[in-house]
């Protein structure tokens, strides 16, 4: 047995070793980062006498001064305590990953686009119980919940069910594979703007609620490259695109650690707007990237192959049809090429990404600010680059109920009365056991006279193609009001929530930009309840890509909508026990109270 000085010594030798150890690992790191790295910029704007402007491709190679990141985790983790046990993951749709681009609107005092608020924009912004009784052993285990309520305008029963998103993986199993990673970036002069303002405005309509000198979309969009690139590894790639009136290559794709990356970060933030918008030269400039590469080095069982496509969505040049771009996105996710798209600016039109979106392996964030999307990043990074289900399908097979309404998957429109079909899931963390946009909310309208039982199929593929099922059985018990947990309860009343404002954006907006094919009187409408406006047949339809702003305004009739709707939304809030409801809470009082004006459209071109 060793005395206490033997055990110090026997401790003092251990830490001696384990030193040695990361000290040999600390100089293998500090002789791959001396290594010749390459500034491989190749855009540059150039001035002449005749104020002209060229385009220069350029290779300058330079040694590079070491990132910093990779010593400083290294010195971080020699002082680390043992980490706790790994959390579970589960998965959130693909599509909107935020109501961001909505709730900016609202500040700055303008009336949001229709499409700025969706049902799995705002989910993802909460956790939810999602009814998982049983460990998961299988990359995707879905469960379920039921709920029987009753609708608060026109009083008729309302049955639904939650799909639980859950999954076997845990934070310690989860890591994503090697990241070809191409940025595609919108430098045309609407990204000049300032980030709080719509560029379309005339220049004295221009608002602007901060102080000093606002910075611009552009400035917002370069910071926030420069945060994402942080979180790639040495082994990724990364290449760069730009796009006005045409696409550029920017930076050709090429392991980070040949990369003087801290120049390339240089480059971006100095990058300044100006041209057109062609969107489709710029999308086609950044799929070009991939097809240099090797088929090995593009195997999606090895590598993620993802666009990050940043932009304010304003095109006036080139592709502007929603079909054309969708197809070029389609085509690209059939080669396992996925596409994220980030909305920059007050003005971001999320129309055309709306419907992109849908695509297989695609989702889409609004930036608030450079500061709040680097956060984002901390935590979400390897997640949004990442996903892992492919076209799952829930089969309904029931004699007394069929679906007739889907919140929370953008594929809503693809369901029919007894299927519901979702393109892709993407991980998502928990927090004590709920899952971070954890489900989608299916509602059932009853045909026929008995509470039977409902039949349940899930398949779904994942990334290699392999296909999986599962089987389950739910009954409804009563036609009273009931709730199987909060997790559904809290999905039924944000579901609520969005279908109201939703309806108050498409009824408001028809005299402002978008074209109603057929105004609604609300009261009578709402008699028939609460229902996804994504089916009325009078959704808006855009006239121009090139929106002004509109004024925040609501209507008497709406104003009476929100009130009644409020007083249902705080007891919800107070029996959930959730504080972070608040927010809604808040945009429903301040809509309830808000003065209605005449609105004139003295817009000039048509």
């Amino acid at each position: 047995m060793m005395n206490g000085t033997g055990k110090r010594f026997g401790l003092v030798t251990l830490c001696f070793l384990a030193l040695g150890t990361q000290l040999s690992h600390t100089a293998a790191i500090v002789e791959e980062e001396e290594k010749e790295q390459i500034d491989d910029w190749e855009y540059f704007v150039q001035e002449s006498k005749e104020n002209s402007i060229t385009y220069n491709t350029v290779r300058r190679k330079a040694s590079s001064a070491a990132r910093p990141a990779k010593m400083q985790v290294m010195a971080e983790a020699m002082m680390r305590s043992p980490a706790p046990a790994a959390d579970s993951l589960g998965y959130a749709v693909g599509g909107a990953k935020d109501a961001d681009n909505f709730f900016q609107n609202l500040e700055e005092g303008y009336l949001p686009r229709y499409s700025s608020l969706t049902y799995e924009g705002l989910f993802y912004d909460y956790s939810f119980d999602t009814g998982q009784e049983q460990s998961c052993e299988s990359l995707f285990c879905p469960s379920y919940a039921r709920a029987v309520s009753r609708d608060i305008y026109s009083g008729q029963t309302d049955y639904y069910l939650s799909l639980g998103l859950n999954s076997g993986l845990t934070e310690a199993s989860f890591q994503r594979k090697q990241l070809n990673l191409v940025v595609v970036l919108d430098i045309s002069g609407s990204m000049s703007a300032p980030f709080s303002s719509y560029y379309y405005d005339n220049p004295g309509q221009k608002k602007n609620n901060h102080e000093g000198r606002p910075q611009s979309k552009m400035q917002i969009a370069n910071q926030s490259i420069v945060a994402m690139l942080d979180h790639l590894q040495s082994s990724d790639r990364f290449g760069m695109v730009l796009f006005d009136d045409r696409g550029y290559r920017a930076k050709p794709l090429r392991p980070v650690d040949e990369t003087n990356m801290d120049a390339i970060d240089k480059h971006i933030l100095a990058l300044q707007p100006r041209g057109g918008t062609n969107m489709g030269s710029g999308l086609q400039k950044g799929i070009e990237q991939f097809t240099g590469l090797e088929t090995s080095l593009k195997d999606p069982a090895l590598y993620e192959n993802r666009i990050i496509f940043l932009t304010d969505a304003m095109p006036n040049r080139g592709e502007l049809s929603k079909g054309g771009l969708f197809s070029m996105v389609q085509a690209a996710a059939a080669k396992n090429i996925h596409t994220s798209f980030i909305g920059v600016g007050v003005d971001f039109n999320p129309d055309l990404i709306e419907q992109i979106t849908k695509t297989r392996g695609a989702n889409y964030f609004a930036v608030h600010s450079s500061e709040d999307f680097k956060k984002r990043l901390d935590d979400e990074f390897d997640f949004m680059v990442t996903p892992l289900v492919f076209d799952l399908e829930l089969q309904l097979n029931s004699s007394d109920y069929e679906i007739v309404g889907v919140f929370g998957s953008p594929e809503a429109n693809l369901t029919t009365g007894q299927m519901l079909k979702i393109n892709t899931l993407f991980p998502s963390s928990t927090e004590d056991e709920e899952v971070r946009g954890g489900v989608v909310l299916v509602k059932l309208r009853k045909t026929g006279h008995s509470n039977g039982p409902i039949h349940l199929q899930v398949s779904y593929k994942d990334r290699s193609g392999n296909t999986s099922r599962s089987s389950d059985t739910v009954q409804f018990d009563s036609t009273s009001s009931h709730w199987d947990n909060n997790g559904i309860r809290k999905a039924v009343v944000l579901t609520e929530y969005v279908s109201l404002l939703k309806n108050w954006l498409m009824d408001s907006r028809k005299g402002c930009n978008d074209k109603i094919l057929q105004p609604i009187i609300c009261f009578p409408y709402f008699k028939q309840g609460l229902i996804n406006p994504d089916f009325r047949p009078e959704r808006p339809q855009m006239k121009t890509w090139e929106q002004r702003s509109c004024p925040l305004e609501v209507s008497e009739g709406y104003q009476k909508l929100f009130s009644i709707f409020s007083t249902h939304f705080a007891t919800e809030m107070a029996v959930l026990n959730d504080p972070t409801l608040q927010k809604e809470m808040d945009v429903l009082n301040r809509l309830k109270g808000k003065e209605s004006g005449k609105r004139i459209d003295d817009w000039k071109i048509h």
